[in-house]
């Protein structure tokens, strides 16, 4: 396999949300609220269990039935990504009821997420050997401004989103979509990514698929590396 291009999942891939804990309290200073530290822990563990947080840990405790719908196809719309994470992050008792949308917006932020340590000099030496790249990524807002602060936009030739489609990953007409745009065919794409079911999907239209894990930026220095010897 020739490989002429390589698309990259966005959370868990090429950048990490920050910690729930620091999201939390983020928030909570900018409304002029404060909690005391074991408080504002429990809580931030509490929202993990729920997934409130975007691109942070998936769910431990079943999703509400009244939520359940929403949530399966919560990537599908800006409204229904806003309200589904909104929705289950109600279920965790803050100081203030409109810290759950405040959440909601900073998680939207660039200073919300961090690039994995290799992301931009894999992304540059991609690009320098000609190679075509692209980002597929299940989200309901757009991360074009945390490329861009970040420094990472330059590197990108497409940004496929599936709230700007109205379908979702694993869904192969997202990469197929994403490979049109970038000129190239399925069988000379790679695609990068964390979800073994979501970027999988990509496998059905003929990519190849190449997955990293999930983990904070701290402990995953050097795990998009290995893309260099598969693309040379």
């Amino acid at each position: 396999m020739t490989v002429k291009a390589v698309l990259f999942d966005f959370s868990g891939t090429l950048f990490r949300a920050e910690s729930t804990a620091s999201w939390l309290r983020s928030v909570l200073a900018e409304a002029g609220h404060t909690l005391p530290e074991a408080e504002l822990a429990e809580k931030a563990r509490a929202l993990d269990a729920v997934g409130a947080l975007p691109g942070g840990a998936r769910p431990t405790v079943p999703v509400p039935a009244r939520l359940a719908a929403l949530w399966e196809g919560r990537d599908r719309s800006a409204e229904q990504h806003r309200a589904a994470f909104t929705g289950v992050s109600r279920q965790v008792s803050l100081p203030d009821p409109g810290l759950h949308d405040a959440l909601y917006d900073r998680h939207m932020t660039p200073a919300a997420w961090r690039p994995y340590p290799d992301a931009a000099e894999v992304l540059g030496a991609l690009r320098r050997r000609g190679l075509a790249v692209g980002v597929v990524s299940n989200i309901g807002w757009d991360l074009r401004p945390v490329f861009r602060e970040h420094g990472l936009d330059p590197y990108v030739g497409t940004y496929v989103l599936s709230y700007e489609h109205g379908i979702q990953k694993p869904d192969p007409r997202l990469f197929a979509i994403a490979c049109a745009d970038l000129g190239v065919a399925p069988q000379d794409t790679l695609m990068v990514g964390d979800d073994r079911a979501a970027d999988g999907g990509a496998a059905a239209l003929g990519c190849a698929v190449f997955f990293v894990d999930h983990l904070p930026v701290a402990d995953r220095p050097d795990r998009l590396r290995p893309l260099l010897d598969l693309t040379d």
